[in-house]
């Protein structure tokens, strides 16, 4: 089947109305901009001709109802489809509490927007003729009700029956939290596991067995495309942190039935009231960078005492700021010869440790 469609990733909008804004001393995005910024760049795909809009979770602030309820309202009113699955911080506790919506609603509000079946946080939808979506969710509490990312069993059950009933389609899956990594040791390491999702290798079998390579996710607020077994896990940074990011897509078939998949990304580069808006959100990300890291420079594998971790720190305030950013390039040439291949190792290259830039603009062959 000749498939060519165009399509956008906007993801982790966090929306916040400015009366449900609260703060908090360590929070590198900025949710003040949240709502200017989606209306900026759906403005913009709005010029376009696109046929659907991908959106992998973290929609809203912390779950607060009147976000969850303008957000929807908002999404029916664009000329072209979009689709929503739930992050972390949609119902960030199993229960409602005085800020949040218990995690069951969830789909109520976004009954145009995938959820067919209110009484289900997951969905498939047919989003053009030979394209199906599968639409995950990958947050779970557990026995003592703190969030992990999972997918539980019926879930896994029900994801293997409906790759068998997709078999001739091009199945795309989106989800909240990382499938494969996108930070060296991300899986193991105690800052970066708990935005991997903790059954990964689960759902990774059944996507290969039945075809599957593309999966868009979200929640590391960073722009990276990551690959495993012929696998791509496209995770797209936040619209609210720097550098304010959302894709485009172009999926297209030649003469002899190969596809590919143009990505391009773009930026929100500037807001009423927020003209330098990337030196803004840079600076106030740097300007928070310490104890994350501190954490980062006396944890596995580097466990530097606390003396040397406040030495190289500094040095390291843009750190994760060009990590977001993608295509990512790191050399500390002043640091010891351990730290510094450390700290090459986020680096934008391939297994074969050469720089390759494909986090932001790209085309894969699929």
């Amino acid at each position: 089947m000749n498939l060519n469609f165009r399509f956008a990733v906007i993801s982790d909008l966090h929306i916040a109305l400015p009366q449900s804004i609260w703060d908090h001393p360590s929070r590198f995005h900025l949710v003040e901009i949240s709502i200017p910024a989606l209306e900026l760049a759906l403005d913009r795909l709005e010029q376009l001709d696109l046929d659907f809009l991908l959106l992998p979770g973290d929609l809203t602030q912390h779950g607060e109802p009147a976000n969850h309820t303008w957000l929807a309202n908002r999404l029916a009113k664009l000329p072209f489809p979009a689709y929503a699955i739930p992050g972390n911080h949609d119902f960030p506790t199993l229960l409602p509490d005085e800020k949040s919506i218990e995690f069951k609603d969830f789909p109520h509000y976004y009954r145009q927007f995938g959820y067919t079946n209110p009484d289900q946080l997951y969905y498939t939808c047919e989003l053009l003729p030979g394209v199906q979506l599968i639409g995950l969710n990958s947050n779970q509490f557990d026995e003592s009700g703190q969030q992990i990312g999972r997918l539980d069993e019926p879930q896994l059950a029900w994801l293997e029956q409906i790759l068998t009933e997709t078999k001739n389609k091009l199945v795309m899956v989106m989800i909240h939290h990382n499938v494969i990594e996108h930070l060296p040791g991300q899986s193991n390491h105690p800052l970066g596991q708990r935005y991997m999702l903790e059954n990964a290798p689960a759902l990774l079998k059944l996507l290969k067995a039945a075809g599957v390579n593309l999966i868009f996710t979200g929640h590391l607020h960073v722009q990276d495309i990551a690959c495993q077994d012929g696998i791509y896990d496209i995770t797209t940074g936040s619209l609210v942190s720097y550098p304010h990011p959302y894709r485009i897509l172009n999926l297209q078939t030649d003469e002899e039935g190969n596809r590919s998949l143009q990505i391009e990304s773009h930026r929100i580069e500037s807001l009423p009231d927020w003209e330098k808006l990337p030196q803004i959100s840079r600076k106030w990300m740097g300007d928070r960078s310490h104890p994350f890291m501190i954490k980062l420079l006396t944890s596995p594998p580097l466990n530097l005492p606390m003396e040397e971790a406040n030495k190289f720190a500094p040095s390291l305030r843009d750190f994760w700021a060009d990590i977001a950013g993608g295509d990512a390039q790191f050399d500390f040439p002043d640091f010891p010869p351990k730290v510094r291949r450390y700290f090459q190792s986020f680096s934008a290259t391939n297994s074969e440790g050469k720089l390759v830039f494909i986090d932001n603009h790209t085309t894969l062959v699929i």
